[in-house]
């Protein structure tokens, strides 16, 4: 709601200022993809980043649009609209915010924007500015990709080299496995220089998490609650500390590019895993061709709360475990993707993709699959 109604005052503000030097741009991704049948195994099997034996166009297609315009000399507003084809195509308001210019180096930004974790951020949904069809899920796919908040950007240049410093705080929520995941007091910096081929960025993060999913609260309250209080506690998710770190590295000469990005997301006291992910991505320009290879790493299948359990002793030790192991296993996660990537760039807006993946899922087995999608990517 709070978006909605800072999303109206923009576009109010963008309408009513005479001063406004409206701009609008837009984009739109049309990707249809196919799991190979061996990763559908039961009624329950979870589809391949939503993918299973039948040929689909909806889960990542998308198109937005978005308004710009200059409320005065130092002040702007913009406003985006997304719809997602996994979403039936509903509209929602993705971005909404104002931004204050205050020198030529330093802007403020206030209400709805992309909280700038990946070097991708920014352009994240933009698929015509990425060689790949989409960026690494494996490091990409986060629950708290956008804030409401504040956000400092500031950028200058020392010689050859250019640097970029920027602060952001505020709070999130967003939907997530059957649950919701809310950020308070969530701050973010990073730094990024680069020159005219290499370009090197770093980030860390935190927040006071709390994940509601009432099944799950459930079953710890319940089982945890007369035996184990202390152990309920630890696992239960409210307010509990969660820290982001990720640094990115980007060579690239035209001719030819390499780069990759790590994260590493951790909530200590809580159930969820420690999630290490990591991309490594190359490949080559020629004319309107490029052909590219990706590899990709996620990690996050630690076992926690063990030492707590150990310190019930027995019986309840025994007792507890099996419980343990079962809420672990929810969020446990190990796989890679392999992916190879061909981009024919149709006109200066417009480009074409062809991608094949191989993921495999070193927890089980019988989720490895081939992954097929083609992709149509253009901005207007």
């Amino acid at each position: 709601m709070k978006k909605a109604l800072l999303a109206v005052a923009l576009t109010a503000a963008l309408a009513n200022t005479a001063h406004a030097n409206i701009r609008i741009n837009g984009f739109a991704n049309f990707i249809g993809g196919m799991a190979s049948e061996d990763r559908v195994v039961s009624p329950t099997q979870d589809p391949l980043y939503g993918y299973d034996d039948n040929i689909s166009f909806r889960e990542e297609s998308l198109f937005a649009l978005q308004a710009s315009g200059d409320v005065n000399d130092r002040m702007s507003a913009t406003v985006q609209v997304l719809a997602r084809g996994e979403n039936d195509f509903e509209v929602d308001f993705e971005w909404a915010y104002l931004t204050y210019r205050v020198t030529n180096n330093m802007a403020v930004s206030a209400g709805r924007f992309r909280l700038p974790l990946f070097r991708l951020s920014d352009s994240l949904d933009v698929g015509y500015s990425h060689h790949w069809i989409s960026a690494p899920q494996a490091v990409y796919d986060v629950p708290f990709n956008d804030l409401d908040g504040f956000r400092i950007d500031y950028s200058d240049f020392a010689g050859d080299w250019e640097y970029k410093l920027g602060a952001a705080v505020g709070t999130f929520e967003n939907e997530i496995s059957a649950g919701t995941i809310e950020g308070d007091n969530t701050y973010l910096v990073s730094a990024e220089v680069s020159n005219d081929w290499l370009s090197i960025r770093s980030v860390y993060g935190s927040a006071k998490t709390t994940f509601d999913q009432p099944d799950l609260n459930a079953q710890i309250t319940d089982q945890l609650s007369a035996v184990a209080p202390g152990l309920r506690d630890f696992l239960l998710m409210e307010e509990d500390t969660a820290r982001f770190v990720g640094v990115g590295v980007q060579i690239d000469t035209f001719d030819w590019f390499v780069g990759g990005e790590y994260t590493d997301i951790d909530i200590e006291e809580s159930y969820t895993p420690k999630d290490e992910a990591w991309y490594v991505t190359a490949g080559m320009r020629f004319g309107k061709w490029t052909p590219s290879f990706t590899y990709q790493s996620f990690k996050g299948d630690e076992v926690k709360g063990l030492d707590e359990l150990a310190a019930l002793g027995e019986p309840l030790q025994t007792a507890i475990t099996p419980s343990l192991m079962a809420i672990n296993g929810v969020f446990a996660q190990n796989y890679t993707v392999t992916s190879a990537t061909v981009r024919y760039d149709y006109d200066s807006n417009i480009a074409l993709k062809a991608e094949i993946s191989r993921y495999s899922d070193d927890l089980n087995d019988t989720r490895d699959a081939t992954l097929s999608r083609i992709a149509i990517n253009y901005v207007f």
